[in-house]
């Protein structure tokens, strides 16, 4: 198994767009317990330059076989990098700037394992401001020696603890292959007679498995005290869908953030079947800030089960199901941290996984797609909301979900008589109205063009209201 290596990326620049610009570049590596730290700059650069030198910097020293998980501030290079450079390609780079260290960062993201995400910049995230303190340092560099610079120490990537496990365990000897009657065995140990009957010892050979394999299975299996699963009330046949929302110590779950709840309710064929799953987790730390959002203390988690002592009933539970979820990326990323840490498949690799904010931002853009916002625009009856919870979240949830969607209906068409279909159908009316045409004037053309054109400058790519 390949080792996965976290990058946190930045540039930063000095007058910026200015001759008299200095730039700096930064990338801050974390391989397991260990960090390392590379960084450099250049004069007359800009601050996009100096995003794609920290990227291309970081990758360049980490292993080919490597799992790389990068985390930017720029918008520029990761949308650059995951979505536009395949058209710019094929434009032969045509109107694109940097084509230069564009064209780097493609070679050397080549036959690798890459995962691009997005983070916003200067809100206090260590891996974030650690990568922009050494793109400081970058330009500190530059300045100091008066031409382009780099710090790049020699790295050693340790292989991890489960790679080096994996690298010197050896297959165990098929005793069951090789002597499939235990006639070595009974001579190793010095057995003085041999059962003739050859069945009877398979058949207790058997039972003794069975017996040690019982008494060795996780008692994480059984239901814990306070896992509360509500049974279904009605016994429908279909897909499962789960509605689902966690609470966390906090925004981060790559910088040691935890849940501390988990709440989710039961649908099958847009109908709600009465099952859910609530539990309260503690999370070994405390919730900190976090406290003000889900009132959730650290006394009444002292208490709860460890992530680890329910995850079997919970991961039972939600496998193979759809799960819905307001900012899915957010509870996924944290369900699928915890339940690796507790030696389980992430659940991404077991359900399909549907975003409700997704779906929110493509019904109703540049409106606010908050839950709240979101029960107000379908009128979904108001709940006190003083704190979030998991269950109270989820319950509301269903309901915006179903009013998006078409509302908890019946697709039972066959129920319907003839007659009903026929009322339910409609004519058409045709109605032609006469709309006013407006055309800009020159001067707003005028006006128009140099936006776009400004635009384009700004962010590298085509603007989509050019023409």
């Amino acid at each position: 198994m390949s080792q996965t290596i976290t990058l946190y990326v930045d540039g930063a620049c000095r007058g910026n767009g200015k001759e008299i610009a200095v730039g700096g570049w930064g990338a801050y590596i974390q391989n397991g317990a260990d960090e390392h730290k590379i960084y450099g700059g250049e004069l007359q650069t800009t601050n996009n330059r100096m995003e794609l030198m920290a990227a291309i910097e970081g990758i360049s020293v980490c292993p080919k076989d490597a799992k790389l998980v990068i985390w930017t501030d720029s918008n520029y290079v990761k949308k650059g990098i995951t979505e536009w450079i395949e058209g710019w390609k094929r434009k032969n780079w045509k109107d694109v700037k940097n084509p230069d260290l564009w064209k780097q960062l493609d070679a050397v993201c080549q036959g690798r394992d890459i995962d691009w995400h997005w983070i916003k910049g200067h809100a206090g995230h260590t891996g974030n401001e650690m990568a922009d303190q050494l793109a400081n340092l970058g330009a500190d560099l530059a300045l100091k020696n008066g031409e382009k610079s780099r710090h790049v120490p020699a790295i050693h990537f340790a292989a991890s603890s489960e790679t080096q496990a994996q690298d010197i365990k050896k297959p165990e000897k098929d005793w069951l292959l090789d002597d499939p009657f235990g006639l070595e065995l009974a001579e190793a140990e010095e057995m003085d007679e041999v059962m003739e009957d050859e069945s009877e010892l398979v058949m207790e050979s058997n039972l003794d498995d069975e017996s040690n394999a019982a008494e060795e299975a996780p008692t994480n299996t059984q239901l814990h005290p306070q896992i509360v699963i509500t049974p279904a009330t009605l016994d429908l046949h279909g897909p499962r869908q789960l509605i689902l929302d966690t609470e966390t110590t906090g925004f981060y779950y790559q910088d040691g953030d935890r849940i501390i709840e988990v709440g989710a309710i039961e649908m099958v064929n847009r109908k709600l079947t009465g099952s859910s799953i609530h539990i309260y987790i503690n999370p070994k730390k405390p919730v900190g800030e976090s406290v003000t959002v889900h009132g959730i203390t650290d006394e009444f988690l002292q208490d709860k089960p460890l992530f680890e002592d329910i995850s079997q009933v919970l991961f039972d539970y939600l496998k193979g199901a759809e799960i819905i979820a307001h900012n899915a990326t957010f509870d996924m990323n944290f369900l699928d941290m915890e339940f690796k840490r507790a030696g389980f498949q992430t659940l991404s690799e077991v359900c399909e996984v549907t975003d409700t904010l997704a779906m929110a931002k493509s019904r109703h853009p540049g409106q606010k797609n908050s839950l709240d916002a979101l029960v107000r625009r379908y009128e979904i009856p108001q709940r006190d909301r003083t704190f979030h919870g998991a269950l109270l979240d989820a319950e509301i949830l269903s309901d915006v979900y179903l009013a998006m969607t078409g509302g908890q209906v019946s697709f039972d068409m066959d129920a319907l008589s003839h007659s009903e279909e026929q009322n339910s159908s409609s004519g058409s009316i045709k109605i032609e109205i006469d709309l006013p045409v407006i055309l800009p004037s020159d001067e707003e053309l005028a006006e128009h063009e140099n936006w776009v054109k400004q635009y384009e400058e700004k962010h590298g790519a085509p603007c989509l209201f050019a023409k």
